[in-house]
């Protein structure tokens, strides 16, 4: 073997020792630091391996390996095993060079721009064959420098687009309804493209249908006119006309649904009954119900200084518009009255009909709030006996020490614990008979005598079937809202449209 020039060691053994001093050093840093400001574009080179690991090159051999952020065990691990390979082992700034073997002095690889995670940055030594001098690294020529430039400029926007391991990336949304749900996405996500997603193809849902507002045509009692309104009107007229304007605002849409309830009724029927004339479809007296001419109601309210009122009124209606009370699917006759005895009646008890949705049900914040809850009439007992035609032969009286039976004397109750029968003198009545000819306000009530005269005492005002309207203000300064009002009072029953069932009774 030949020997080189100014040495004494052959050819290809000098050969060899380049090719040995040309072995990688390797490095490991966190993936976040690989960046341009950590290398220039014209220093390093990109590159994946077979297992899909990084590893950046620059044009002085020096590879550094990403995983994880991270040197691979293989790197880390093993210093012993490199020292005896020549070469240092990879360690935080922190730890102290470990000198090579056969040197003086320790040999530090340059400080590569890299924060370890535990502080400080990561070395790395080049490798030497014990006992020769370093090679200085070969400059590229222009050609390769260039084409390192391009190659980087090329890869360094892929790499750091690449994403990270350890932030996993977003699981894909729920498929809607009507859609496909995409596919799975593929392993590389630079080159996956995402799914098309199926067109919605759900109908949208179609708007409520809204009907022309009815007209109500009222029968004015004092004029002899008819008054033609819309509905809404027509029921603000009833409102400002059958209840107190200072009610709660939940009672007065309850009362607004229960005056639009009972004229719908009315209307879809065709029932023109208690009307002198024709053209009309209800009346403007307590036969019906009572109605103040919505052309004079504001006029009303200002003199009366109620402007507060009136705004409320209007309130009222406009948020109840439209709604009635159903009994499987028909309007209710949705009869109310002022003040209870502390019970509402079943309607059969009244008018001699059971109606499914009138039944007597306890009605307590009437005695609390009522003004009329307790009322009194004082009579003569002859006025008393002519207005029920009960003649004073009929009054009995002691015979031989024994005790005559009571002259006014309770037979039976309903079950809104008002008078049902009651006999005077020889004769039987009922409660409502009574209440009638003696112009009492319930028929609840009791009777004391005193001479000649008799002082009948009553609880509740009206005849007590259907909404208790103070009890309907007492449950909403409660909370109550207008709907469980409604239905505390009329049992079963649902909520629908006027205009609708109006319109489908034309067509």
């Amino acid at each position: 073997m030949k020997a080189t020039r100014g040495s004494s060691i052959p050819k290809e053994e000098l050969k060899n020792r380049r090719v040995r001093m040309k072995r990688k050093k390797v490095v490991a840093i966190p993936w976040q630091e690989v960046t341009e400001t950590s290398y220039g574009p014209a220093e390093i080179l990109i590159e994946r391996d077979e297992q899909g690991i990084l590893k950046v090159r620059n044009v002085k051999q020096t590879s550094l390996t990403i995983v994880n952020g991270v040197g691979s065990k293989e790197q880390l691990g093993g210093v012993k095993e490199r020292r005896e390979r020549g070469e240092a082992s990879l360690s935080p700034a922190a730890e102290p060079a470990v000198p090579l073997t056969g040197h003086s002095q320790p040999v530090h690889a340059p400080q590569l721009h890299a924060p370890n995670p535990a502080g400080g940055t990561y070395k790395a030594a080049r490798s030497w064959r014990r006992g020769s001098a370093p090679q200085r690294p070969r400059r590229p020529g222009p050609a390769a420098a260039l084409a390192g430039l391009a190659i980087a400029a090329l890869l360094i926007p892929a790499v750091l687009a690449w994403p990270r391991e350890e932030t996993p990336p977003p699981s894909p949304a729920p498929a809607v309804q009507g859609q496909t749900a995409p596919a799975a996405p593929a392993k590389n996500p630079i080159a996956a493209e995402p799914p098309a997603l199926v067109p919605d193809t759900t109908p949208a849902p179609k708007p409520a249908v809204v009907y022309p507002e009815p007209e109500v045509r009222v029968y004015l009692t004092k004029t002899g006119t008819i008054d033609k309104v819309t509905m809404e009107e027509y029921v603000t007229g009833v409102v400002a006309a059958e209840m107190p304007s200072d009610f709660g605002i939940e009672a007065l849409k309850a009362q607004a649904i229960a005056a639009r309830t009972f004229v719908t009724k009315r209307m879809a029927a065709g029932d023109h009954s208690g009307i002198p004339v024709e053209g009309a479809d209800v009346k403007d007296t307590v036969e019906h119900q009572v109605y103040i001419p919505y052309s004079k109601l504001e006029a009303h309210f200002k003199e009366a200084g109620k402007e507060k009122d009136w705004a409320k009124l209007k309130q009222a209606v406009r948020e109840s518009k439209d709604t009635i009370m159903t009994y499987k699917g028909e309007p209710i006759t949705a009869s109310f009255f002022s003040t209870s005895n502390g019970y509402t009646e079943n309607s059969e008890d009244v008018w001699q009909q059971a109606v499914p949705y009138l039944r007597s049900v306890e009605s307590p914040w009437d005695a609390k709030i009522a003004p009329g809850y307790e009322g009194s009439v004082t009579m003569s007992r002859i006025d008393f006996l002519n207005k029920l035609n009960v003649t004073s032969d009929a009054i009995p009286v002691s015979v031989g020490g024994k005790k005559a039976k009571p002259f006014i004397q309770v037979l039976s109750k309903t079950a809104g614990n008002r008078i049902k029968e009651i006999q005077v003198g020889k004769k039987v009545f009922t409660g409502i008979e009574i209440r009638e000819k003696l112009g009492l306000r319930s028929t609840e009530f009791t009777w004391k005598t005193n001479g000649d005269e008799i002082t009948i005492t009553t609880h509740g005002y009206g005849h007590g079937v259907g909404m208790s309207q103070y009890g309907a203000n007492g449950m909403a300064q409660e909370g109550y809202t207008a709907t469980q009002i409604l239905k505390h009072y009329y049992n079963g029953v649902a909520f629908g449209q006027a205009s609708k069932l109006l319109y489908k009774g034309k067509s």
